[in-house]
């Protein structure tokens, strides 16, 4: 069913800003900088791993559906994201995700999809390329933050950021981490369309070096209809050898995404 590929999806898209660190207590201290030095940082700290390899547990809830699945995330990095979901040991679905190409199947319906990422852009509500997607998994901003003009605030001890010129289709914001500069929420609003998605992270370990979620909250809201991902880490390892299988069973039938 479709709701298994926009768990995925979702996962892929927000769900997995990883790199963060706890959240500040209530009574740190957050030292006051300037938004270029916040914006330095935060690219300072990058992803330092060739490749990810997890194990996920995904528990999805809408208005009219709600499923928990089991979930194997691969990521070779500029090159592959790869998912594959089960649910009780089952085969259910998956995706790769490659910088020119968007390919899934589920295997409920025996459906498929192979092409670019226009559709799934137009599916989710917001422009994607493969870039991006990776960003988001790698614990960076959605944007390229050094493009664009932002002003920057200490809210909840975290750094804000927001657009100084406000887009016309929708409005965004980062909070950043004051401990290592990783995104700790980032949220976009679709006003007209009446729509929000947020991200936000608890509990990080420290795995070779690098920080990574325990545990990540999604709420995406649609026009009154509230959908909910929260994804538990099982394991996490990075730099291992990695391959991505993936070949569309025979009599599947091709579909679009609308």
């Amino acid at each position: 069913m479709k709701h298994y590929i926009k768990i995925l999806i979702l996962i892929l898209l927000v769900v997995t800003s990883c790199k963060t660190t706890k959240n500040t207590s209530g009574i740190s201290i957050v030292d006051v900088l300037s938004t270029n030095k916040i914006i330095n940082n935060h690219y300072t700290n990058n992803f330092n791993q060739q490749t990810v390899s997890a194990n996920l547990k995904a528990k999805y809830n809408s208005k009219k559906t709600s499923a928990t699945v089991s979930i194997k995330l691969r990521l070779e990095k500029d090159k592959t994201i790869w998912m594959s979901a089960t649910k009780f040991g089952i085969p259910l679905a998956k995706v790769k995700i490659t910088p020119e190409r968007v390919i899934y199947y589920e295997k409920l319906e025996r459906t498929y999809f192979d092409g670019d990422f226009s559709l799934l852009s137009k599916w989710l509500g917001t422009e994607l390329d493969y870039d991006k997607v990776q960003n988001i998994l790698l614990g960076q901003a959605v944007l390229n933050l050094k493009k664009g003009k932002y002003n920057s605030k200490i809210d909840n001890n975290l750094y804000e950021l927001s657009p100084k010129k406000e887009n016309e289709l929708f409005g965004i914001l980062f909070f950043m981490n004051p401990d290592n500069f990783k995104v700790n929420k980032q949220e976009i609003r679709h006003p007209k369309k009446q729509q929000l998605l947020s991200v936000s992270y608890s509990n990080y370990n420290e795995i070779e070096g690098e920080q990574f979620p325990e545990n990540i909250n999604i709420r995406a809201t649609d026009n009154k209809n509230l959908t909910t991902i929260n994804i538990e880490y099982r394991s996490v390892e990075f730099n291992n050898d990695l391959t991505f299988p993936f070949s569309i069973p025979s009599g599947y039938k091709e579909i679009s995404l609308k």
